[in-house]
């Protein structure tokens, strides 16, 4: 399951799991997609892909919960 990412990497822009907009590479580093366009849909971490990162719509189990740690 995806942790869930709650900010962009870059900006600290709020990325909510149930919102549109937020990008991932295949670590799941997290960045908003005004970060992702300037990035080129580059991860600078380890330079892998960014794509849309899926929307979590309706509540989460509550054994696996959207993170809360930032980044």
């Amino acid at each position: 399951m995806l942790e869930m990412r709650p900010t962009c990497e870059r900006c600290a822009a709020d990325l909510p799991a149930d919102a549109p907009g937020a990008f991932i590479c295949s670590f799941e580093c997290t960045f908003c997609a005004e970060c992702a366009d300037a990035l080129d849909e580059r991860c600078p971490n380890c330079g892998g892909e960014l794509l849309d990162r899926p929307t979590r719509l309706g509540e989460a189990p509550p054994q696996k919960p959207a993170a809360g740690r930032r980044h």
